[in-house]
């Protein structure tokens, strides 16, 4: 029988072993007290101020916390993309009753955000995965178990989101419980923020985008089911969030209130 080599070497393929994948270099840089990351270009991937490490500097990373006006006591809370290791830090720092899981593909990321970004170890309700983020919402062990994802991946180029289909979002919106709430940082001036608002708005209830900030940063949050969008409980509520933990909140509802 005759086998053509192509299937020789398909065969052959399917028994090495996958190569991990290559990624830009991972640089840092610092200016006026912050420490920024970066993968190999000027684009910021994440900062932090080293003062005050468990704050979110830039001013859309405070717009991800945003489902805090809709959810006061998560339970479990997954983050797609580490970046500066900023809303892992966050959100383990203020949710004490909650886990948090953490969800990054390049291993050199991880590494320098627990040398460089003051990212504590895992323990109990920490949990930091080398994984692919589609794998991780593609497992049906994840489904409906997180009251919050926060979704940021990309890569050096920064030019939208690495995973932008219908497919992921949908896989996105498996992985929440019941009134669970997705916010993901989009690039407002780039051809990819109306392709993933159209596969948000397929895969989710619900999807209200914040206003832009001063860099090009879309922050969209996505609601599991239709919330209740109730001008005095939300402003009551964001009045909690800024006592609590200075976050710009009353921003947020205008932004919401006016979407």
């Amino acid at each position: 029988m005759l086998i053509k080599r192509k299937s020789i070497e398909q065969a052959e393929s399917s028994r090495r072993p996958a190569r991990k994948p290559k990624f830009a270099p991972v640089t840092l840089s610092e200016q006026d007290g912050v420490r920024y990351l970066h993968f190999g270009t000027e684009w910021v991937q994440g900062a932090m101020r080293i003062r005050k490490p468990d704050w979110p500097e830039l001013e859309y990373a405070q717009q991800m916390m945003a489902w805090m006006l809709f959810i006061e006591s998560p339970r479990a809370i997954a983050q797609l993309g580490l970046g500066a290791a900023t809303l892992t830090k966050f959100c383990y720092r203020q949710f004490l009753d909650a886990s948090v899981t953490a969800v990054e593909l390049n291993e050199s990321v991880i590494n320098i955000c627990a040398s460089m970004f003051k990212l504590p170890p895992s323990d109990e309700r920490l949990n930091v995965l080398e994984m692919d983020a589609m794998d991780f919402v593609l497992d049906p062990a994840n489904h409906g178990a997180f009251d919050v994802l926060q979704c940021d991946l990309y890569d050096a180029t920064a030019r939208g989101p690495v995973l932008d289909t219908p497919e992921f979002y949908q896989a996105c919106n498996d992985c929440l419980a019941d009134g669970g709430i997705m916010t993901v940082n989009l690039f407002g001036d780039h051809p990819s923020f109306a392709k993933n608002l159209k596969a948000m708005k397929f895969a989710f209830e619900h999807v209200i985008c914040l206003p832009e900030v001063h860099d090009g940063n879309v922050v969209a949050l996505c609601f599991r089911n239709r919330p209740q969008l109730d001008k005095e409980a939300l402003t009551h509520r964001a009045a909690q969030i800024v006592a609590s933990t200075k976050l710009p909140a009353k921003s947020w509802v205008k932004g919401i209130l006016a979407a």
